[in-house]
């Protein structure tokens, strides 16, 4: 099968696949801590394999895609405190972007998916994504794959219901790509967040917020239930999350509904 990675293309062959109207898929992930078992390259790892599966679902369908590389790091800063973190503020984050999405842009693409792993890039990303659809005047998209397939989460996981952090989920995914990195001595710890350090929501009610740092919720760094992880729950995840996010990039009307009244895509 051919190769699906930016990266292995020549710059004459990704002129044909701008022809072809290629799906360009940009991962995004972060390098940070991810308590006492897993690796701090998990948001990075993880979205890179759900960017290739999601790539080979769209293949075989006959759909143009290609993945670029990983963007490795991202808004980490509620991480700092507990080590094993590179973060960059907003004017980095929106400034990398910008230039990735911009050069995909210049040189013709059409359809590019920001495909996001880490739940501090969620509200950068929106911003971006919204500042530079109006100014590149293309069909942007933004989506966390660990939020696609909600009813399968539910169905695969036993002690929670969502991606968290270094949990079940993730640590079950970790299992199914890098076995080798677990620290498999440590997972009896994979629990948190601590009973004495509530979310603000939980002390002053919903619909507030005040930024804190993780380690005001789990002095470990550990949010949800990493001791209860397999493999085969990561391998099933991983599947339903990432044939979600192929349905919906396969979706013509996702790429052709016009984002305005005074321009079209």
């Amino acid at each position: 099968m051919q190769s699906l990675a930016f990266s292995d293309f020549t710059a004459p062959a990704l002129k044909q696949l701008v022809k072809q109207d290629a799906i360009i898929i940009v991962p995004l992930g972060a390098t940070e801590q991810h308590g006492p078992h897993l690796p701090v390259m998990v948001d990075s790892r993880l979205v890179t394999e759900a960017a290739m599966r999601t790539a080979k679902k769209l293949d075989a369908k006959g759909t143009p895609v290609l993945v670029t590389p990983t963007i490795w790091t991202g808004f980490s800063e509620h991480h700092m405190e507990l080590g094993g973190t590179i973060t960059i503020d907003f004017a980095t984050f929106h400034g990398l972007v910008r230039g990735v999405v911009r050069s995909l842009v210049r040189q013709g693409f059409r359809r590019i998916c920001l495909l996001n792993g880490h739940g501090g890039n969620i509200a950068p990303l929106t911003v971006v994504v919204s500042e530079l659809t109006v100014e590149l005047r293309v069909p942007l998209v933004t989506l966390c794959y660990f939020e696609m397939a909600p009813e399968a989460m539910r169905e695969i996981l036993e002690h929670q219901t969502s991606t968290l952090h270094a949990c079940e989920s993730e640590t079950s995914m970790m299992m199914a790509t890098e076995p080798s990195l677990i620290q498999r001595d440590r997972l009896a710890e994979a629990s948190g967040p601590d009973d004495d350090r509530p979310e603000i929501e939980a002390i002053v009610g919903p619909r507030i917020f005040r930024w804190q740092a993780l380690n005001a919720r789990a002095r470990n760094g550990v949010i949800g239930a990493g001791w209860a992880a397999t493999p085969e729950k990561g391998e099933r995840l991983l599947d339903a999350q990432s044939a979600a996010v192929a349905d919906a990039l396969g979706n013509v009307a996702l790429w052709t509904t016009s984002a305005s009244d005074h321009w079209t895509t």
